[in-house]
């Protein structure tokens, strides 16, 4: 399990256009990264969305966005398009990041079945995990993880 505080895992997964895309390659800048179920669903668009519209004020914080599901590559692809997400989308298919990021596992809901857990982390340039929530919903999603992307700029 993953803690604020904790350097997080290193890592590669492929991106929407099926490039390898590290953890480490965003060191020097703060990460604000994301998981979602499923491309294409209506919480997970709005959450896509929303951070897409707020990725104005997180690029002028010296961040990036990354955002990860189990989506195959080529629907990340697609729904990237669709929904003109200016950011990289990661496919964790086998869910070993999720896992590892503590998002991946049996939900609360009616159904028990493994699922990923909305959630999101914020990292800070030396890969220091600096906020997280498991089990978010999608519009507190972004506005949480902008909360805590604008303390780093006010803390001295």
């Amino acid at each position: 399990m993953l803690y604020v505080g904790d350097v997080a895992p290193d890592f590669e997964l492929p991106n929407q256009n099926d490039q390898p895309t590290r953890l480490s390659d965003f060191r020097g800048q703060r990460v604000v990264m994301f998981a979602f179920p499923m491309a294409g669903t209506p919480g997970c668009t709005s959450q896509a969305c929303s951070f897409r519209d707020a990725f104005p004020q997180v690029e002028a914080q010296n961040a990036v966005i990354l955002g990860i599901s189990p989506d195959f590559t080529s629907s990340l692809r697609l729904w990237k398009r669709r929904q003109r997400l200016p950011y990289t989308l990661l496919s964790d298919a086998d869910h070993d990041v999720l896992t590892a990021f503590g998002a991946w596992g049996i939900g609360d809901g009616i159904f028990q079945i493994p699922s990923v857990k909305r959630s999101y982390w914020v990292i800070d340039e030396h890969g220091v995990v600096v906020a997280m929530k498991i089990g978010v919903s999608p519009d507190n999603s972004v506005t949480e993880a902008l909360a805590a992307l604008n303390a780093l700029t006010t803390t001295p």
